[in-house]
């Protein structure tokens, strides 16, 4: 696993796995262990990027105007979709920092918006802390009875789920102001 093949075999099946919607926790875990946290996170975000870029692609490609037409009956849905549109690139870097919302789902459902192919690409970039985070704790499973010491006493985990805490509840207020202020102006 740990031979340059064996690197891009892992790669592409963490696209692949990004692009069928499955959670990626356990595979960075996985990598993590394999790998080591920094050559793991590389290799995690790597795939993850690919398999993000593909979805967007393929999405928007091929599937946002069906799903477009359908939403058309939910003015609701369109009010949020204006709103993820309009604020762009902080909303995107603020919910890949959350843990909260589903990277897979993420990718979905950015390219069903207008948010440009560029700022979904630089929000990328968000999901590596996150990714560090996984892949340090897969790194550390050779000694499993550590795991709750290091998560209970651990100040990069603690540091991160305030990110991801604090992040979540950004972008929800984001989103919620975003829609209220549509709405209230198309009254």
């Amino acid at each position: 696993m740990s031979t340059p093949l064996g690197i891009i075999v892992f790669i592409l099946f963490y696209a692949i796995w990004v692009n069928i919607l499955l959670p990626g926790s356990w595979l960075s875990m996985f990598a993590g262990l394999v790998y080591g946290s920094l050559l793991g996170s590389i290799f995690v975000f790597i795939g993850a990027f690919l398999g993000a870029i593909t979805t967007f692609v393929l999405v928007r490609t091929f599937l946002r105007h069906w799903i477009n037409k359908r939403l058309d009956s939910f003015p609701k849905l369109q009010l949020i979709v204006q709103s993820i549109t309009s604020e762009g690139l902080k909303l995107i870097i603020l919910t890949r920092l959350s843990p909260a919302f589903p990277f897979g789902l993420l990718n979905l459902g950015y390219a069903l918006t207008k948010v440009s192919f560029k700022d979904f690409t630089i929000g990328l970039v968000a999901i590596f802390p996150g990714t560090l985070l996984y892949c340090s704790l897969g790194s550390l499973a050779g000694e499993i009875s550590k795991f709750d010491s290091i998560i209970s006493n651990s100040s990069q985990f603690n540091f991160l789920t305030l990110i991801g805490t604090f992040s979540t509840a950004l972008a929800l207020f984001l989103v919620l102001r975003s829609v209220r202020n549509s709405s209230q102006s198309s009254s």
